[in-house]
């Protein structure tokens, strides 16, 4: 009886997924609501949630807290430009992609005193960032720089503020290096939340890190991108010998 029973809510999923693909409910269209599906199908609200856990974890649908489970629409990837820390300039200019920011004063502590190279407590100005395509989640940033490297007004400057950190960009001094840790892992439940997501699917999680010519770290960025949302492009530059082409 087990595997009859656990196999159920693969055919309901196969069956809305069928649905979905043939267009025969459409993006954004709202599905019934789940005791109407799970009286259409005859099986529990238990099995049915199971077969719909199956098309959110895929990306066909999305549940919205206190309105139900929709069709998800197809999403636009956004282009994450490596070395520089930025959003392409067409996809940043986008008016569908808006971001929105909460900036504070923190102190370094943990994994902050090791990424920024600081003692215990010292000041940081913090901007917690979340970019949308529409009503869709697209990204998170907490970017962290020395307080005193801030610019003036930047944390009580709204516009300022979120027009740099739409770009996640540095704040502070010019840039002598850039390093950048990339690594695809399953998100934590305070991200999944945030972005939408299942706990299955991976996110492209990067640590950004940059120093100026002293080598004092002015700014580390924590980002997280659902991984079917993001391309990521680097690019290498081999320097030449200048005696070689003077000659």
């Amino acid at each position: 009886m087990t595997g009859p029973v656990s196999s159920r809510h693969h055919d309901i999923a196969d069956d809305l997924r069928h649905q979905i693909t043939a267009g025969l409910i459409e993006p954004g269209e709202r599905l019934p609501s789940e005791a109407g599906l799970a009286d259409r199908y005859h099986v529990s609200t238990v099995t049915l949630r199971s077969a719909l856990a199956v098309l959110q974890a895929e990306g066909l649908v999305e549940k919205v807290h206190g309105k139900g489970n929709f069709v998800r629409r197809p999403l636009r990837k956004i282009m994450y430009v490596g070395g520089w820390g930025t959003l392409d300039p067409w996809t940043a200019a986008e008016p569908a992609l808006r971001v929105t920011i909460r900036s504070n004063t923190v102190q370094a502590h943990g994994h902050l005193m090791t990424l920024l190279k600081v003692p215990a407590g010292s000041p940081l100005a913090e901007f917690s960032c979340i970019s949308h395509a529409g009503e869709s989640p697209h990204g998170l940033a907490r970017i962290y720089i020395p307080r005193d490297l801030a610019p003036a007004g930047v944390l009580d400057d709204a516009s300022a503020c979120r027009e740099a950190a739409a770009r996640f960009a540095v704040l502070g001094s010019p840039l002598a290096a850039v390093r950048e840790t990339v690594c695809a892992r399953p998100p934590t439940p305070d991200e999944a939340a945030a972005l939408r997501i299942g706990s299955t699917p991976p996110v492209l999680a990067i640590t950004r890190v940059a120093t100026d010519s002293t080598g004092r770290v002015v700014e580390a960025a924590l980002l997280v991108f659902p991984g079917d949302r993001i391309d990521a492009v680097f690019t290498t530059h081999h320097m030449t010998d200048e005696r070689q082409t003077q000659g």
